[in-house]
């Protein structure tokens, strides 16, 4: 699989399938999504940002690399004594991959370890690449896999990645995240609901590369699950510039830190605001700032709530701006283990 990262920091296991699938209009997946047709059938439409939203990323970039290396740091840490300096880091794409890029280049420096590091598809409802596991399984003792992503909203792809895993006799149903404000693992680099940087952009922060595909007409018994290669937007790519930001970071005297989650669970909590606004599928209510962030850049928004508390913060400035943009209303709500949540418009509604 092409992409714009070095084949030194990350080797995917996916499918090219570039000019194989037309993107769709968000209004239209949304329809369809909501009809029942599965989100990995289909594939967005990826656009540049506008000049003012780039303004409000590229100051988030700048206030929030130290807080991302920070979580890295203490990550990288947490990995290391759990498994080892054989670990081979195993990416979710697309939102893991340069949380994994991180990591590497973490262990790297600080500690002198040269790690393997792979990009594979898992999709919500469909299941882990099972010829990615093959793949990797054939070349690696299954406790080495240590699995990442970026962040944790309520837990479904984490529970989808234990489910599947069952299968897998000795490798660790543990995601490494470097925020989880839904309290669900111990393995992150802190339970606040950070702004990762990674998380405002798409493809143009993640290697040029889509999210994952799986449909029968493109992807066979023996393939990998796919994704496209966004070459024609090489002159907007700024996965790089990204690394290096957080990369800069690294120097700084990083030591876990002692922070204790909100407590109970996200999932709770997501279940009280579909409660209070009448929604029946927990589906469309997106926590955090990464899924709240997702919302507006990928689906059709029905409202963006703000923690109450949270008042002018600037991590929830990108936020801000693509509500504007989009018309999309923000209110102010007394969130516990999150800064912001997305909800989705039912499209019956829309």
């Amino acid at each position: 699989m092409r992409s714009s990262y070095s084949e030194e920091d990350v080797t995917l296991l996916l499918k090219d399938i570039t000019g194989l699938v037309q993107p769709q209009p968000t209004q239209e997946r949304e329809r369809l999504i909501q009809a029942g047709k599965h989100y990995c059938e289909m594939l967005p439409i990826e656009y540049v940002p506008s000049s003012r939203y780039m303004e409000v990323y590229r100051e988030a970039l700048r206030n929030y690399a130290a807080p991302t290396a920070q979580a890295v740091a203490v990550l990288a840490g947490k990995i290391l004594e759990k498994k080892g300096e054989d670990v081979v880091l195993v990416s979710l794409a697309r939102a893991g991959l340069p949380i994994g890029i991180l990591l590497k280049r973490y262990l790297r420096i600080r500690y002198g370890i040269e790690v393997k590091h792979y990009g594979i598809s898992i999709i919500k409802g469909r299941g882990i690449d099972k010829n990615a596991m093959e793949y990797l399984l054939e070349r690696y003792a299954p406790k080495r896999l240590q699995f990442v992503d970026g962040w944790i909203g309520k837990g479904a792809i984490l529970n989808e990645l234990r489910k599947e895993l069952e299968e897998y006799e000795g490798v660790s149903p543990e995601l490494a995240v470097l925020a989880d404000p839904a309290n669900v693992t111990d393995l992150c680099g802190t339970h606040e609901d950070i702004l990762i940087p990674s998380s405002c952009l798409n493809c143009t922060v993640s290697g040029l590369v889509s999210r994952t595909f799986l449909r029968d007409d493109i992807i066979g018994k023996g393939d990998f699950h796919g994704a496209v290669y966004y070459g024609e937007l090489a002159d907007a790519d700024l996965s790089y510039g990204f690394i290096h930001a957080i990369e800069k970071e690294f120097g700084a005297g990083f030591c876990a830190s002692e922070e204790k989650a909100a407590d109970g669970l996200g999932v709770d909590e997501v279940r009280e605001i579909a409660g209070k606004f009448g929604i029946r599928d927990i589906n469309l209510v997106k926590p955090g700032i990464g899924e709240t962030t997702r919302v507006l850049l990928r689906r059709v928004p029905w409202k963006v709530l703000v923690d109450e508390k949270q008042a002018g913060d600037a991590s929830l400035a990108h936020i801000l701006r693509l509500a504007e943009e989009k018309n999309v209303p923000v209110e102010s709500y007394p969130l516990r283990h999150y800064r912001a949540c997305g909800i989705i418009k039912r499209m019956a509604e829309a």
